[in-house]
């Protein structure tokens, strides 16, 4: 039971983190950041940067996190494959 929930909540993660990952791109696009009108009120405003770190950091936060796992999944059975087709050493 214990690993279903942990499973659930990975995906879970994931799924947020792919939608901030998408805010995130579409943000400069949303706005028009030529214009502070559009912006001024928003969280983070009425400075452009504020703007766009609140709105695009946690997106970026969350596709660094995201690489971090798949990465350490891909590593990881690297390191295993490895360690199955090493040759026993004879070393004491």
């Amino acid at each position: 039971m214990k690993r279903f929930a942990i499973g659930v909540l990975k995906v879970l993660g994931v799924i947020l983190g792919l939608y901030l990952i998408a805010r995130a791109v579409a943000e400069p696009f949303v706005i028009d950041v030529t214009d502070p009108s559009t912006y001024s009120d928003d969280w983070g405003g009425p400075a452009l940067a504020g703007v766009l770190a609140v709105h695009m950091g946690p997106g970026i936060l969350a596709a660094l996190a995201l690489f971090g796992m798949v990465r350490r999944r891909v590593t990881g059975r690297e390191l295993v494959d490895h360690a199955e087709t090493r040759a026993p050493s004879n070393s004491r």
